[in-house]
């Protein structure tokens, strides 16, 4: 597994003070399966760069430049993630390659991708032509395996 970025920790310090209200080193170390020594330091870097205001033993509070970036954060993995149930990628698949790719993507292409899932939002049967030209592929695939 890739040892979480910068991001990855605004990105679930954000959800989690969004779902209980306070982030904690044992939280954000627990859902990142990563060590509380490690989420110290991260948390301490974070501290430096103006994205939250950390004091020992008192908690994390973001920062209004940390919360901007921590919803971007989320906003992005979400939209990645519906971009892949677009194109029928399994739900179990789905988390682990927005993981890989969402920190690895230029901005620009990630700006074409919303709008493509923006525009399949607004446009169902494009959609729907998309999903039945995937199917007649698929099973062409299949019938020249046979």
């Amino acid at each position: 597994m890739l040892t979480p970025s910068m991001e990855d920790y605004l990105e679930k310090i954000y959800e989690l003070m969004n779902e209980k209200g306070y982030a904690r080193v044992s939280d954000i170390a627990n859902s990142l399966a990563v060590q509380p020594s490690s989420v110290t330091k991260m948390i301490q870097k974070l501290d430096e760069n103006n994205y939250v205001t950390y004091e020992k033993y008192r908690g994390i509070v973001l920062t209004t430049r940390g919360q901007r970036l921590g919803r971007l954060m989320k906003e992005r993995h979400r939209m990645l993630a519906e971009f892949l149930r677009m194109l029928g990628v399994a739900e179990e698949t789905i988390q682990k390659d927005v993981e890989g790719i969402e920190h690895h993507v230029s901005k620009k292409t990630l700006d074409s991708l919303q709008a493509l899932v923006l525009f399949f939002g607004e446009h169902p049967q494009y959609m729907a032509e998309f999903q039945a030209f995937r199917a007649k592929r698929q099973q062409e695939s299949r019938e020249d395996e046979d």
